[in-house]
């Protein structure tokens, strides 16, 4: 019995660090009801190219064996490319995980 209580606290408590010169990044919610007012169904919603940092890594290692310093923070609203980065699912967020690089703008 202990040990199912446990596990529930673990669950919830779950966090991902990502390592070295990588994001985590929640996607944004895909538009539901385009400006004309069509509903869209599932199936012909594009992946939205916005999303919310969720966490960041501590930097690429330069040659100098130094870390360079990361350009966005968590909280960030950025601008990335489609097909940028690993899908995964963490509980129930759909998270993706990329490289810095791919992030073209934080948007202000």
């Amino acid at each position: 019995m202990a040990k199912a209580k446990a596990a529930k606290k673990s669950v919830g408590s779950v966090k991902v660090q990502p390592l070295g010169d990588r994001v985590v990044i929640e996607r944004d919610e895909s538009e539901k009801v385009t400006a004309g007012g069509i509903v869209l169904p599932d199936s012909a919603k594009d992946k939205p190219t916005r999303g919310t940092v969720v966490s960041v890594g501590n930097g690429r290692l330069l040659d100098d064996g130094t870390r360079g310093v990361m350009q966005v923070k968590k909280g960030d609203h950025v601008l990335f490319h489609t097909y940028a980065g690993e899908s995964f699912k963490l509980g129930d967020q759909d998270l993706i995980l990329m490289r810095e690089e791919d992030i073209l703008a934080v948007l202000g």
